[in-house]
């Protein structure tokens, strides 16, 4: 058996269980997913804490002075720091910060400046 031959077979075996695998998906009843998906709570419960740190978050700059913010941010700490305290009265975890692409032309370790740049 030559090397074409085999990737042809192997081909075949491929579209093969691509098409059962299609089939079985195809074959499921519909009431299975539903039923999950409604089991689910639609809303989640209202923290006036999320609430307020997320009014906090889109203040911006004027957030740290705000005394309001401060005491949010004061009982999150509580919460999250507090020995014994419970994984359900933390916060959920927010996406993380996306990080700023370096720039290529900007070197930002001084001994990746050349010489010329310091001379200007």
């Amino acid at each position: 058996m030559d090397g074409k031959m085999l990737a042809r077979l192997g081909a075949v075996v491929f579209v093969a269980v691509a098409v059962t695998a299609t089939a079985i998906e195809l074959s499921r009843d519909e009431e299975q997913a539903e039923s999950w998906a409604s089991s689910r709570p639609n809303t989640a419960p209202s923290d006036p804490l999320r609430d307020e740190l997320f009014r906090c978050q889109a203040l911006g700059e004027a957030g740290p002075r705000d005394p309001a913010c401060l005491r949010a941010w004061a009982e999150n700490r509580h919460r999250f720091l507090a020995p014994g305290a419970r994984p359900a009265e933390r916060l959920p975890e927010a996406a993380p910060a996306p990080h700023p692409q370096a720039d290529p032309a900007m070197p930002t370790h001084p001994a990746l400046v050349s010489p010329s740049a310091e001379t200007r």
